[in-house]
């Protein structure tokens, strides 16, 4: 929602500015400079990223458009997940939560955080080192460094369609000012118009220009700037699990290894401390 309120600012700042200076809109409709420069930059960008940059990519312009899903609530429910989880293996022992991880669709552990359970690498994430807190293969310094690791790859891959986008921002205005440059050259083919006509040529060669910078600075560039704070903000969310269940396996309780998770988040999707307790107090 709000990166739609930011592209009507974008537009409605510029198109009102030069409206008001008393332009007229119908010289900015130039179609063949928009296939121009649109297809150039399609064609670059084909061309610089691997298959797999490029569904990344058109995943991650989906991803922008929506709302971030890592707000209080989230947090609020993985909480209560990693938390309900630790008691029962304190109470129960390590085997006792082998049925959860196995099948977390059907575990009312996880049927207890139904965003979490819809995220598929939240799950995956939760039950591959609880899984590896139950087999017993890994001591707790191999799990912290795998933990690094795993989350390190997550923030690497992320980044991969957000330096593909920014690739394609710095392109634009170059793009641009070739669709402006074949406006040039047409202009020169028709020297002998009247001036009159040679100004509109001109005008409209200068569109390209205009475009390109604009596509460049007004859309592509803050898109990539909204992916970035999305993966920090996942990034973050992981970093927060792995804190409480490397607490978890270094002997605290279940309430404290939870603070551990708590004090890792931000402070905007931190929960209070007598807000946490509360809440885990009713979700038991």
């Amino acid at each position: 929602m709000f990166v739609i309120i930011g592209y009507i600012l974008v537009i409605g700042g510029v198109m009102g500015g030069y409206l008001g200076a008393g332009g007229h809109i119908g010289i900015l409709i130039q179609p063949f400079e928009v296939i121009i420069i649109v297809g150039a930059a399609i064609g670059a960008f084909v061309v610089t990223n691997s298959p797999k940059v490029i569904k990344a990519t058109l995943a991650a312009i989906g991803t922008a458009l929506k709302s971030s899903k890592y707000n209080k609530a989230f947090y609020m429910e993985t909480l209560v997940l990693l938390h309900n989880a630790f008691v029962k293996i304190r109470q129960q022992g390590l085997l006792a939560i082998e049925s959860d991880i196995d099948n977390p669709e059907a575990s009312p552990l996880f049927s207890a955080a139904p965003n979490v359970l819809a995220d598929h690498h939240a799950v995956e994430f939760i039950t591959d080192y609880l899984r590896l807190m139950v087999n017993g293969t890994f001591d707790i310094h191999q799990i912290d460094n795998l933990m690094d690791l795993d989350i390190e790859a997550h923030h690497e891959e992320g980044t991969l369609p957000i330096t593909a986008l920014a690739r394609l921002a710095d392109g634009m205005p170059a793009f641009g000012i070739v669709a402006a440059v074949m406006g040039v050259v047409h202009t020169m083919e028709s020297v002998n118009q009247p001036p009159a006509i040679l100004g509109g040529l001109i005008a409209a060669a200068l569109v390209g220009t205009f475009l390109g910078i604009l596509i460049s600075y007004g859309f592509i560039g803050p898109l990539t700037g909204n992916l970035e704070q999305k993966l920090g903000e996942s990034t973050k969310y992981y970093q927060s699990i792995k804190a409480g269940i490397i607490a978890s396996m270094n002997g605290y309780a279940p309430s404290t290894a939870i603070e551990f998770s708590r004090k890792t988040m931000f402070s905007a999707e931190r929960p209070q401390f007598a807000e946490l307790e509360e809440h885990l107090k009713n979700n038991k």
